[in-house]
């Protein structure tokens, strides 16, 4: 557990522990999952605030999509975004419980969730300007969160636009389709992770027990445009993997076609003069051109004549 005291004008003080909460500013209590599973057990009593069993659970469950729940005490909202790496490759997400009093924001978080403590290491180095109300708080971690998922559209791009250019490439023998299978699962996973935050936004926004400020207001309009770009990139994405696979398949067909045209032209060139050669290989005893002194020669100038008279035909009606 850890706690900063925000106090207006000064920079967050990090409290041991406390008995109470202060009579004056914010504070900000975050739990790590793992460590703290009986975490209602300490709030209760400290705000005075009796937290719904479900809304507990929920915070517990590391799988738990981005949700908004709220309640005439206090407002939950759980929130996913990425895990501990900005590489994408796996998309690894963690989510954050928030649960938004009067003067205390609580989070329950994974221990590796990277965004709580990046936003946590700013405030306490004065990067950032220290938040003026709890829900400019959440929405500091949040916008963190969510720039995170905006930083990893270059590499996905470039892994995307490589797969396409190996698929497109009439020379290239793609055949790692799981690498191919992967891109788009993460592209599809980014999609419905997107369409959940922006859900949960949404519910929060109607559904919130607080009076917001028309600043505050923006500024959780102005996250929610985050993931709607988020949300469009991943389609975007998807939808240049799903051309580029339709082409890489149309390509494929156009060189089969080609082939079977190539293949259709040889055999329609030599049935004929296997036609020939069979009649004339027939074991009959009377066949006069068999006992004709230039029958071979003029038989080999009949088969040359119909071939390079078939080859000339196919070849003028453009077949190869």
């Amino acid at each position: 557990m850890q706690i900063l005291h925000f106090l207006a004008n000064q920079p967050p003080k990090e409290l041991g522990s406390v008995d109470r909460i202060p009579a004056e500013g914010l504070v900000w209590v975050d739990f790590v999952r793992e460590q703290g599973e009986n975490w209602d057990c300490w709030a209760e009593p400290l705000l005075g605030v009796e937290i719904e069993p479900q809304h507990v659970s929920d915070s517990l469950n590391p799988q738990h999509p981005s949700f908004f729940d709220g309640t005439p005490d206090y407002d939950m909202l759980i929130f996913e975004g990425l895990g501990p790496r900005d590489d994408p490759f796996p998309l690894e997400t963690r989510n954050v419980a928030f649960f938004l009093f009067d003067r205390v924001l609580l989070t329950v978080r994974a221990h590796d969730g990277t965004s709580i403590q990046l936003v946590r290491q700013r405030l306490l180095d004065g990067r950032v300007k220290p938040p003026g109300s709890v829900l400019k708080l959440a929405h500091l971690i949040l916008d963190t969160m969510v720039d995170r998922f905006l930083k990893i559209r270059e590499p996905l791009d470039k892994h995307f636009t490589a797969l396409q250019d190996e698929l497109l490439d009439p020379d290239s023998k793609c055949d790692d389709w799981r690498t191919l299978l992967q891109g788009r699962r993460i592209a599809r996973k980014l999609e419905s992770l997107s369409e959940n935050q922006i859900e949960a936004i949404d519910t929060w926004r109607r559904g919130t027990r607080s009076d917001w400020s028309a600043s505050e207001e923006i500024r959780i309009r102005d996250l929610r445009e985050h993931v709607d770009r988020v949300l469009d990139h991943s389609r975007d994405l998807e939808r240049d993997v799903e051309s580029a696979v339709q082409l890489h398949f149309s390509s494929v067909t156009h060189k089969t076609n080609q082939i079977m045209q190539t293949l259709t032209v040889l055999s329609a060139i030599f049935f004929p003069l296997t036609l020939i050669v069979g009649i004339y290989g027939m074991n009959f005893e009377h066949m006069p051109e068999l006992h004709w002194e230039y029958g071979y020669y003029y038989a080999l100038g009949l088969l040359g004549v119909i071939g390079l008279s078939l080859l000339w035909f196919f070849k003028r009606r453009g077949y190869f």
